[in-house]
């Protein structure tokens, strides 16, 4: 179901006989909506109360709310069983609300009185843990500690009022380890009481995630603690991963969550971005200063800045760099330097079609398109405009453009590089080393008459000893470098 088919009060009505502590009752629940799709959907818009720009999340959706006479904002979330397209080929049985993990953004305001009914669907009991709030003690959601556990088809309602504005998150605290490495987590952004207060034009939100996902399997290994081979951006890893579109001369926010079990390194291409905001509130201005990468620790928000104006494609990705594959194999060996003909000729009479990889290093895989099992993913995948992006995992594009629209998100496609931007294949002659190895200078190049998208660079290194054997290491006298 896409949003404009329930904002306001339409959608299925999920809760039946479902408990409901407190003072509120059963009849007066309000319907809880639902999304299928996997795709950015256009930011919910306030049609009363206090002015604000919403943020927009990344591969998700806002939460719909509806108020009551006596000024409550109510909210319902449905904890139960989803399905997720990882990314085009790939679909993970994983756990979170209301239709997708992550579950809804929710939004409000600075000072607005919440009450957010969680009805469970699951196998088991959860709660909601709303991260980073300052709520009571009894509203925390730790199961056994500051409430009763949530039995399956029970439904519970937190009220508090959110005294502070920033970046937040939900998600369970019971059964922790089960249900957070199922996908069961949310964003919960609070804007401003003060419309002007740290105003931007484009603010984007998005959790990470990791799961360990068998090939041909669907669902996560729980037991995991290190060795994840998804990683993703709100369950989604590229390239299913929608750009950041922005227009030239915004200003702009990125909200991230991390509720994986490591730490991410986030590397923005193009731009010297600030830290504004973590879930413990606003940093000031005087403390912020300029970065291109930024840590995100684990359970931890990280909101940056920047002032787009440089138009084109502009990376963005963790930079630990094997988060940024899909469906990795650990026990991979490394093959690079070897010859392996003589194996390809045998194993090849065996299995027709064999052929050995890695003794040059990984790239050509990304471009093979090789036949992988049924529901998991290509190490390297997604193609640019100037071939294989060689790149899975926690990996985007914010994507600047002259002339958008204010409410426009929809995919602008490649950036067109003006004539004279690109980097180009430099035709030199063929040179010789020096005795220490280095190429000699190249004649210049020359740009007439060709395609700078076509070019790369062609120079010619000396031959190198990978592979030599080790008699002749033995027999080759100190010092000699000619070989």
């Amino acid at each position: 179901m896409l949003r404009r088919d329930f904002i306001g009060a339409s959608g299925a009505l999920l809760v039946g006989a479902g408990l409901v502590s407190g003072r509120t009752k059963a009849a007066a629940i309000p319907e809880a909506s639902s999304m299928a799709e996997a795709t950015t959907q256009a930011p919910l818009i306030p049609s009363s109360g206090p002015d604000y720009n919403p943020v927009v999340t990344l591969n998700g959706w806002t939460l719909p709310w509806r108020m009551t006479a006596d000024g409550w904002k109510e909210f319902h979330l449905v904890a139960e069983p989803v399905e997720r397209e990882i990314a085009p080929g790939m679909v993970a049985r994983l756990w979170g609300y209301n239709g997708q993990s992550p579950g809804p953004t929710i939004e409000a305001v600075e000072g607005d009185k919440v009450r957010i009914f969680v009805t469970n669907r699951l196998p088991e009991h959860t709660t909601v843990h709303w991260h980073g709030m300052l709520l009571p003690s009894g509203m925390d959601g730790v199961g056994g500690l500051s409430q009763p556990p949530i039995k399956p088809g029970e439904t519970f309602a937190y009220e508090y009022v959110l005294r502070k504005s920033g970046t937040f998150m939900y998600h369970p605290h019971a059964d922790e380890t089960f249900q957070m490495a199922m996908g069961m987590m949310g964003s919960f952004v609070v804007h401003p009481k003060d419309p002007a207060f740290m105003r931007v034009d484009r603010d984007f939100v998005l959790l990470t995630g990791a799961y360990d996902i068998d090939p041909g399997a669907y669902v996560p290994k729980i037991a995991t603690m290190t060795d994840f081979n998804i990683w993703t951006w709100n369950s989604r890893a590229f390239p299913g991963i929608d750009p950041l579109v922005v227009a030239k001369g915004d200003r702009v926010r990125v909200r991230m969550g991390n509720l994986s079990m490591t730490n991410h390194p986030i590397h923005m291409h193009g731009y010297s971005f600030e830290v504004t905001c973590t879930d413990g509130g606003w940093v000031k201005e005087s403390a912020r200063w300029p970065e291109v990468t930024i840590d995100l620790p684990v359970g931890a928000m990280r909101a940056f800045e920047f002032d787009a104006d440089a138009e084109g494609d502009w990376a963005i990705h963790c930079h630990k760099s094997h988060h940024t594959m899909n469906a990795m194999g650990h026990s991979v060996r490394t093959y690079i330097g070897v010859d392996q003909a003589e194996i390809a000729r045998k194993v090849g009479q065996l299995v027709p079609g064999f052929m050995p990889m890695g003794s040059t290093g990984g790239a050509a895989m990304a471009g093979m398109r090789m036949p992988t099992p049924d529901n998991t993913l290509p190490m390297m995948t997604g193609e640019g405009p100037f071939g294989s992006v060689e790149m899975g995992g926690m990996f985007s594009v914010v994507k600047v453009r002259e002339g958008l629209a204010r409410g426009d998100y929809k995919d602008p496609g490649w950036y067109r590089n003006p004539p004279g931007t690109v980097a180009y294949k430099v035709e030199a002659p063929a040179v010789a080393a020096g005795s220490n190895g280095a190429v000699a200078a190249a004649a210049p190049a020359t740009r007439a008459g060709r395609d700078p998208r076509m070019m790369t660079m062609n120079v010619q290194a000396r031959r190198r000893t990978i592979g030599m054997r080790a008699q002749d290491m033995r027999d080759m006298p100190m010092g000699d470098t000619k070989r």
